[in-house]
């Protein structure tokens, strides 16, 4: 028996080697009949850390890897390399310090009661 591909969205990349990716379905309401969307999240393993939130990816059925990790991230062999993330630049000088506003003086307008 072949194993199920399925196509969704990677919503979360928090944990090491595991992504999170929602797969949505189309199916038509049995009483209105119309196209109602479902979707289900599944954790797929993804052993170089390559993918993040919001990359379109395909998943495959595999072996049980964890409690709940079923399915493994394909990889396209069209897609280019993915480069190491580069880190974010050190940046040396301080933050200028806050300027608060002056007070503003009370208007005598209101304090006479508003009324002209």
């Amino acid at each position: 028996m072949p194993k199920r591909v399925l196509q969704g969205v990677v919503v979360s990349d928090a944990c090491n080697k595991t992504v999170i990716v929602r797969v949505e379905r189309r199916v038509m309401h049995p009483v209105y009949k119309k196209f109602v969307s479902r979707s289900k999240k599944y954790a797929a393993h993804d052993e170089e850390n390559r993918y993040h939130a919001g990359d379109a990816v395909r998943i495959q059925e595999s072996r049980p890897l964890s409690k709940r990790k079923h399915w493994i991230v394909l990889v396209d062999p069209g897609a280019p390399p993915v480069p190491p993330p580069e880190p974010p630049p050190v940046e040396e000088a301080a933050p200028a310090p806050r300027r608060r506003r002056a007070p503003r003086p009370p208007a005598e307008a209101e304090e006479a009661g508003g009324a002209a």
